[in-house]
């Protein structure tokens, strides 16, 4: 099971950059590029719903499924 974070093609497509986003959502720039590297184990509702809120988005535009087989 593989879940991609598309937040970079969200972010290019908006032409936000990193600073700006983690300042808007409120978290530290390492934490944005933990997320954005899909380094991360998990993400709480809040901060995707503060994502989609400040890329004007919706959840499914950034998080996406790819099958291993």
């Amino acid at each position: 099971m593989s879940i991609i974070i598309n937040i970079d093609v969200v972010m290019a497509q908006r032409k936000m950059r990193s600073n700006e986003l983690a300042e808007k959502i409120g978290i530290t720039k390492a934490n944005l590029s933990i997320l954005k590297t899909g380094k991360a184990k998990a993400i709480r509702f809040s901060t995707l719903e503060k994502i989609c809120k400040a890329l004007d988005c919706q959840p499914g535009d950034i998080l996406e499924y790819r099958s291993d087989e």
